[in-house]
């Protein structure tokens, strides 16, 4: 018997295809591994994924999979259960914003504090003159605090590493990157991005607080994390694609709101940026959640006003208010905003050029293991701190203007005006950039009312460290987020502009930061009516609307000319298969039918099939799902005579389920309603189980049936064969599909009713250009014919 129980053990020897090869499809699962365990594991490296290669990401199932267990457990729910399900849905909403603001408070009050009273170490150092004693103490406590971040990544978590919107991104669009949101990357996350933004990295919180959101949204939707999941029934409802989707929308949508104090702009954020599949009670949903999170922060940011919370910002909570700033602008100011906006789009989009590069260097560094990864951040950590320390001595001393409005000179908590190596009466406006907290740094370059604060040279000096610090910063093995450094970058250059245009324009300098951080971050992240809306939030001036408006507007057409957007080229470098909004206009010259023929012929079941068949289909393919088919059956209008009928389409998770259970007949022959009941239940199919134990079937169990009309999804999306490969996408993309079958025009005798199964990596323009390489030729000719055409017309 040992060697019928190896069976299907030794089915699974082959070849292992890897994501990033050649022909290999992220939807399929891999020859060399058991038949009925998944694995979950990712290939990758601390570096955020960047570059790695993905073993086996499965497609996410948005679409409902209409059984017949699914529609008696749909017939079978009172009203209550049903108000008792949306009960849930909201609680999750509500607990989703609890604890993301909860933690975004907490990661704010540690690192305002940790940092603050860093630097008042190193303060005492600089008044006793003993400047080398001071940079020793800052560079050491520096190092410590990145290389307890970097530890944490490289050891425990490594897919905490970088921002995770990407991921987030990704998973929305259908996408599952495994280990992305467990419990461990979630508190890796947490302890990691307190560290990396305590050692004054040119990082933010503002990104790894959307995948903490995330994190917190899937473990309540799973009942907690894997080893210790609640196996309560309605908890169990939520366990599945659909309804996960839902909740991570929210976690993503609260997560910005705690960056930025934003709820609405949370809100736009999901919707215009993460979310692919976006419907109205969603929207309500993540504002609820949304709403909740800025009542907690609302309520610290009451506590932290009395100096309770943070010794350089009251509590790090970002609040730049300018409601009292008269913004007054006139048609010519159009000109320099104009500017701005192309200013910001250029230099978003060689932002996005230069760092596509580095992150390529990174890879190749980082793949040479785990001391290499952790002695880069450390490089960069040492680097950052001379810098930040050294470049102040450069600036001179300014004498305090007896108009300030604040305190003049301080080193002992937040403000604008740091004495640093000064003399009294005197303050160093570039150590009030750079010797502070980055938080405090924003506030402080975004002051209103200042305009002889800051020193042309200093905000020069500014600019380009901050260019520099945010491409080799980004990429290391640490929660890093691109919010912050983007900000700061385009906060300079726009303080530098209204420095320049002074003489021609009333608009104040700090709001010309402003619109220079708005212009760089739409320029690279080609957001805009999210953006727009966190910015009015964040300065709480309606005024801003109309030149902020304009300033996206204008960078983000810039940038588009150039390069994708910075999230899309790290999708597109970490090898996830992410489907974009909009085909290639070469995908209008192909049909589906076509993309069909390409692939091997499709491989159908039966709707009472062999358990010898079925496990021979399971050893020699690596698809995920196979059509049902039934021969010579009599429909119930028509032809006397029988025909052929495709019953749905069944997943390969599910055979799997069979074979385990061993749900089998000894004859031929169709089950009734409760023989299924008692083996299977739909909550438990719709769930993603990674943690299946390979069972073996005997040489007598191969001689049984197997009924699959039950667990058969009856109401699969087909298309025509004649349906070009744009239309095809677009549908796929917008339902959120993981299998789309094809169907032929015409169907003969004999010939099975399916043409074909397309999955999302079949219609990656990659892979259909390997394929079929000459569409783009094509596309190239027909471009220059008609460039051609148009000079002669002229």
């Amino acid at each position: 018997m040992e060697g019928d129980s190896s069976l299907l053990e030794e089915a699974t020897a082959g070849p292992k295809l890897e994501v990033g090869e050649e022909g290999g499809d992220l939807e399929n699962n891999t020859l060399h591994q058991p038949l009925l365990k998944r694995n979950r594991a990712l290939s990758s490296n601390p570096l955020a994924l960047v570059g790695a290669k993905v073993s086996h990401i499965e497609s996410l199932d948005y679409e409902i999979n209409e059984n017949e267990l699914f529609k008696h457990d749909w017939r079978s729910r009172s009203k209550f259960q049903v108000l008792q399900y949306i009960f849930f849905k909201w609680t999750l909403a509500l607990l989703v914003g609890l604890l993301t603001g909860l933690i975004a408070t907490f990661i704010n009050l540690a690192v305002e504090n940790i940092a603050g009273y860093k630097i008042l170490a190193v303060v005492r150092f600089i008044e006793n003159k003993r400047y080398l004693t001071g940079l020793a103490y800052f560079t050491g406590a520096n190092i410590l605090l990145t290389l307890f971040a970097a530890v944490l990544c490289v050891c425990f978590a490594p897919t905490a590493a970088g921002p995770g919107i990407p991921e987030v991104k990704a998973y929305l669009n259908g996408v599952d990157t495994p280990n992305m949101f467990g419990v461990t990357t979630l508190i890796v996350k947490i302890f990691g991005s307190i560290g990396a933004v305590s050692a004054g990295l040119d990082l933010g919180k503002e990104g790894p607080l959307v995948h903490i959101g995330c994190c917190i949204a899937s473990l309540l939707a799973q009942g907690g994390p894997d080893d210790y999941r609640l196996k309560w029934r309605w908890l169990r409802h939520f366990n599945n694609d659909r309804d996960r989707r839902d909740i991570i929308t929210c976690g993503a949508s609260s997560g910005v709101c705690a960056a930025f104090r934003s709820p609405v702009g949370g809100v736009l954020f999901a919707l215009e940026e993460v979310a692919t599949w976006w419907r109205s009670a969603l929207l309500w949903r993540t504002f609820f959640s949304t709403a909740v999170v800025v009542v907690i922060l609302r309520a610290f940011i009451e506590i932290c006003n009395s100096g309770k919370c943070g010794l350089f910002g009251k509590g790090g909570l970002i609040m730049f208010d300018v409601s009292d700033v008269v913004v007054t602008y006139h048609v010519m100011d159009a000109i320099p905003i104009t500017i701005v906006g192309i200013l910001g789009g250029i230099l978003g989009s060689l932002y996005n050029y230069l760092l596509h590069k580095v992150l390529v260097v990174y890879n190749l560094i980082n793949q040479k293991g785990r001391i290499h990864k952790l002695l880069l951040a450390l490089t960069v950590s040492v680097f950052t701190s001379v810098c930040l320390y050294g470049l102040p001595f450069l600036a001179k001393c300014q004498p305090c203007h007896p108009s300030a409005r604040e305190i003049c000179p301080t080193n002992t908590g937040s403000g604008n005006f740091k004495q640093f190596n000064c003399p009294d009466g005197h303050y160093n406006d570039l150590a009030t950039l750079l010797f502070t907290t980055n938080d405090d740094a924003v506030r402080n370059i975004f002051s209103s009312n200042t305009p002889e604060e800051f020193q042309t040279a200093s905000l020069l000096i500014f600019f380009v460290l901050y260019c520099i610090l945010g491409l080799v910063t980004f990429g290391i093995a640490v929660p890093s987020g691109l919010f912050l450094p983007i900000i700061l970058m385009g906060s300079a250059y726009g303080r530098l502009l209204g420095i320049a245009m002074r003489s021609y324009t009333k608009i104040d300098q700090g709001l010309y930061a402003v619109l220079g951080a708005a212009s760089l971050m739409a320029g690279s992240m080609r957001m805009t009516v999210s953006l727009c809306v966190i910015f009015l939030e964040l300065t709480n001036n309606l005024l801003l609307l109309p030149i902020t408006m304009i300033v996206l507007l204008v960078s983000k057409t810039v940038g588009d000319s150039f390069n994708p957007s910075i999230y899309e080229i790290i999708l597109d470098l970490k090898g996830l298969p992410f489907l974009d909004a909009n085909p290639e206009p070469w995908m209008r010259n192909l049909t589906v039918g076509e993309l069909a023929d390409a692939k091997p012929p499709v491989v159908t079941l039966c709707g009472v099939e062999k358990v010898s068949r079925i496990v021979e289909v399971l050893k020699n393919t690596t698809h995920n799902a196979f059509p049902v088919v039934d021969e010579r059956v009599v429909p119930p209008m028509g032809l006397a005579t029988g025909s052929t009928e495709l019953h749905g389409l069944i997943l390969r998770a599910h055979l799997a389920q069979v074979l385990k259970k061993k749900w089998f007949l000894t004859e031929k022959r169709r089950t009734e309603d409760w023989e299924v009941r008692e083996k299977f239940d739909w909550v438990e199919l719709a769930e993603r189980d990674g943690t299946m134990e390979e069972v073996a079937v005997t040489r007598d169990e191969m001689e049984m049936y197997v009924d699959l009309h039950p667990l058969t999804n009856t109401t699969p999306y087909t298309v025509m064969e004649s349906m070009s490969v744009a239309k095809a996408m677009v549908l796929f993309r917008q339902v959120g599909l993981r299998h789309m079958l094809i169907v032929p025009r015409y169907h003969e005798a004999g010939v099975p009713p399916v043409a074909g199964i397309l999955t999302r990596q079949d219609l990656r323009a990659r892979n259909i250009l390997l394929a079929f390489p000459h569409l783009e030729k094509i596309q190239e000719q027909r471009k220059e014919a008609l460039d051609i055409s148009s000079q002669f017309s002229k």
